[in-house]
């Protein structure tokens, strides 16, 4: 837990749109799952397509190859897929760009988001005071 509270302390504010992102995604995943393995299958081969030309997009033209921090180079690869998973998903649900039909479906989303905000919001304010606490 203390792991836990010290990495949503340390979120930057790209981290946390990046979670917000990933609420978004599994919330809808959820409420339009297709076990068939052709989606996944073919998500995950864009994946891989993507996720390596994303990785060699990001090295420089010359010199020293710099050591990619394993995160970001999961994420490079976990994008493709959640972009193209997403869209085989959704197609023919009625979304307007990213959202769905139902308001329903928008409030679970957006509550979600929201409840993740107020925490990281929560520990981040939490821990700034317990540090001007302290001496």
């Amino acid at each position: 837990m203390h792991r836990l509270l010290h990495y949503l302390r340390d979120l930057t504010s790209g981290r946390v749109i990046l979670w917000c992102y990933a609420i978004w995604y599994t919330v809808n995943v959820i409420g339009h799952f297709d076990s068939r393995p052709r989606i996944w299958l073919t998500s995950l081969g864009l994946s891989g397509i993507i996720g390596a030309a994303l990785i060699i997009s990001t090295r420089p033209a010359g010199g020293q190859k710099n050591r990619m921090d394993p995160w970001v180079t999961f994420r490079l690869f976990l994008m493709p897929f959640c972009v193209s998973s997403f869209a085989a998903l959704v197609k023919d649900a009625g979304y307007v760009l990213i959202f769905p039909p139902s308001w329903r479906e928008n409030l679970i989303g957006l509550t979600a988001i929201v409840i993740f905000l107020a925490l990281v919001y929560t520990v981040k304010q939490t821990q700034a005071q317990a540090a001007k606490g302290s001496p």
